[in-house]
């Protein structure tokens, strides 16, 4: 099946940290770790119907074996997530080792009927602060349809990768301008493009699994 360009490969780097980005956690909600039996739930987040949880549960709990569950105790001790007053997750993120040697984002997800409130960014924020500003560039990968989510990103320091391919992933970012530009408006204007430096695409070729 042809990929929608929604789900193109878009790759980003922030070397430096905008603060001036940050923002705190609203009121009536709160921060705290993704508890072991709200995993399954996890799963669904980045979802948002049910026939697409349905359809990608097998995909979710693959990657959490082939990615986390040798290190599951890291983990849970670093996915976060924001709640409501109910202590019902509304909101994930967190930051990731990947191949243990590149500081990566998994999973920014803001439930659809939470966006517009600045949790995004809040969860972002915290996520940010835990990575040590000494063993930066930090790297994530995003697709098109994410567009609010690249334009957070912009905010906070994060450019597009320009490099052909990351690892063994083609880097498909060219071709969803277009789509970004349409979606974004003009805060398209205020993404930033850079290249790596060679040695983190090269390390991640090593590997067949994709860690981030």
């Amino acid at each position: 099946m042809k990929k929608n360009i929604e789900e193109k490969n878009i790759f980003m780097m922030c070397e430096n940290v905008n603060e001036l980005a940050y923002k705190s956690i609203p009121d009536n909600y709160h921060i705290r770790k993704l508890k072991e039996s709200e995993l399954n739930l996890w799963f669904e987040f980045p979802f948002d119907n049910d026939e697409d949880k349905k359809q990608y549960k097998e995909f979710m709990l693959k990657y959490f074996n082939d990615v986390y569950l040798k290190k599951k105790d890291i983990f849970f001790n670093s996915c976060m997530v924001i709640c409501d007053n109910t202590d019902k997750p509304v909101c994930t993120c967190f930051a990731w080792k990947a191949y243990d040697k590149f500081w990566t984002i998994h999973w920014f997800k803001t439930l659809k009927s939470y966006e517009g409130i600045g949790l995004g960014r809040a969860i972002l924020t915290e996520v940010i602060k835990s990575i040590p500003k000494d063993e930066y560039p930090v790297y994530l990968h995003t697709q098109p349809g994410s567009f609010r989510a690249i334009k957070i990103y912009s905010d906070f320091g994060f450019k597009i990768l320009t490099d052909h391919k990351i690892g063994n992933r083609k880097n498909e970012y060219k071709i969803s301008l277009k789509y970004l530009k349409l979606n974004m408006g003009k805060y398209f204007n205020d993404i930033k493009y850079t290249k790596s430096d060679g040695a983190f695409s090269k390390e991640v070729k090593k590997s067949c699994i994709h860690e981030f």
